[in-house]
């Protein structure tokens, strides 16, 4: 049986009259769980916070962090996703006054990746699914997640385990479900994501490793020419930590030494 909590109980129904069902109003969390810990979880707070700010919701995160601790203690290993809704609404897009939110909590088994995902790399899928540039919601992981759906639809080979998004202005983004990265002539580039995307709580773990590392980093405009001269590229994201990009369409890049010495720092901390 699936463990899930509603509001700290546990449940598995939800009303229909709930808005993040019904707007997709609310965001969420995916969190990796070892030995009953949740890994990396300041990050995951920081953020929680960030977008409960962003979209005005009441949020008690002291509760959110005791209950996804408890949960993640009951769970013991595997994928906790948190989600937090505003709660029952009536019709119409304005939200009730002084509406009560609504926290889930469902754990999931770990995923099973192939070992080559990470070892030899993958190769990305060229997403013709664009990403509209809002930037109230960029960065943010919020509950309206289509447009990654019909991108995730678009293959359904074995061959390709990722693929890249652009805007649609064809800046490249990210990934379908990671962050993107690419090394150039020593230096760590990754999309700026002030219009659209989501700002990975991996990615800001890699970003902060490589400024502690003094490691040159820069967060900027990216374009497909700047992925044809890239040294390396990588994907990452917080359950699986960093897969090399080895392919993209013609495109073929080395598992590069930055990808690797990156991989092992990222290894400690989600003990994989």
């Amino acid at each position: 049986m699936t463990l899930c909590w509603i509001d700290g109980q546990p449940a598995s129904q939800l009303s229909v009259k709930d808005r993040g069902l019904a707007y997709g109003d609310g965001f969420f969390e995916t969190i990796l769980v070892k030995a009953g810990k949740p890994l990396l979880f300041d990050g995951h707070l920081q953020r929680l916070a960030l977008t409960g700010k962003r979209l005005a919701f009441s949020l008690d995160l002291l509760l959110v962090e005791s209950e996804c601790r408890v949960f993640a203690s009951q769970m013991q290993e595997g994928v906790m996703k948190l989600i937090i809704t505003r709660g029952d609404g009536l019709r119409g897009y304005a939200p009730t006054p002084g509406a009560r939110g609504l926290r889930i909590l469902q754990a999931s088994p770990l995923p099973a990746y192939p070992p080559s995902n990470a070892e030899q790399g993958v190769r990305l899928y060229p997403c013709q699914t664009r990403l509209a540039e809002q930037p109230l919601l960029a960065g943010l992981k919020h509950l309206n997640r289509l447009e990654q759906v019909l991108a995730r639809n678009e293959w359904h080979d074995a061959e390709h385990a990722e693929g890249l998004m652009r805007d649609t202005s064809g800046r490249i983004v990210e990934a379908v479900y990671s962050n993107l990265f690419m090394v150039k002539g020593g230096v760590l580039l990754t999309p700026d994501l002030s219009r659209c995307g989501v700002a990975g709580v991996m990615r800001a773990e890699l970003l902060a490793l490589a400024e502690d590392a003094n490691m040159p980093v820069r967060a900027l405009d990216l374009q497909m020419s700047d992925l044809r001269k890239a040294d390396e590229v990588f994907v990452c994201n917080s359950v699986y930590g960093i897969w090399p990009v080895r392919a993209f369409e013609q495109l073929i890049w080395p598992v590069g030494a930055v990808t690797r010495k990156l991989q092992h720092l990222v290894r400690g901390l989600l003990d994989i």
